[in-house]
């Protein structure tokens, strides 16, 4: 049914990121940076979710390269990932065996570090079953380039080749993503998402690999 199928990472193929391994690498980051007491609010807000405005208004406050200290943080916060990865707290769905059955080319599009990406993929076994994956480049320009904007995705089905695609997410910035970009979407509820009320609607709403494979067709 799709030439391609492309995938969110993290509550997707892998288990979230705890906010609280976020929170400390931001605080790490400031610390390398040399500010030893950072506003904890400031600290959340480069946990994650910041624009490239609200950085260069912190960079300000606390004197502080916006480039430079954006390229530490997201160093910082990948390896803290990757430590989250090899002792167990981030772990790939049960369902993933499943991805060799899709009869798509496959791919990944994801707001985390490319590092990152690249890194779990490798790490849980996965990066054989796509033809291309997508994470951010440690600079402010990607900021404004993740979902949902639908720069990433565009550039995944470049490389795939697909006229036809499927984008499939766990947050409403990948469903209107998708739209961005003219494609269809599917919402996984993970158990993260079980509950979660929707204002933008998905072409599909799953809630597992499983159903995606009977929606996009068997190898």
């Amino acid at each position: 049914m799709y030439d391609a199928v492309v995938f969110d990472n993290d509550g997707v193929l892998v288990g979230r990121t705890p906010f609280d391994t976020l929170r400390e690498a931001a605080w790490d980051a400031f610390e390398s940076a040399g500010v030893e007491d950072p506003d904890l609010a400031h600290v959340d807000d480069v946990a994650a979710g910041v624009t490239p405005g609200d950085l260069a208004s912190l960079c300000d406050r606390y004197d502080l390269d916006p480039g430079e200290f954006w390229t530490l943080r997201d160093r910082v916060a990948s390896e803290a990932q990757v430590r989250d990865a090899r002792s167990g707290r981030k772990t790939p769905y049960d369902d993933v065996d499943v991805l060799r059955e899709f009869d798509a080319e496959l791919g990944v599009v994801s707001s985390n570090q490319q590092a990152t990406v690249d890194f779990l993929l490798d790490h849980f076994g996965l990066d054989a079953h796509f033809g291309t994956a997508y994470g951010r480049e440690p600079t402010i320009a990607s900021l404004s380039r993740k979902k949902p904007s639908p720069y990433y995705i565009e550039r995944a089905l470049e490389d795939l080749e697909a006229d036809t695609a499927l984008f499939v997410g766990d947050n409403e910035s990948d469903i209107e993503a998708a739209d961005n970009a003219g494609v269809d979407s599917a919402f996984i509820r993970r158990p993260h998402r079980r509950d979660f009320e929707l204002s933008r609607q998905p072409t599909y709403e799953v809630t597992d690999l499983h159903d995606l494979v009977s929606i996009c067709g068997r190898r």
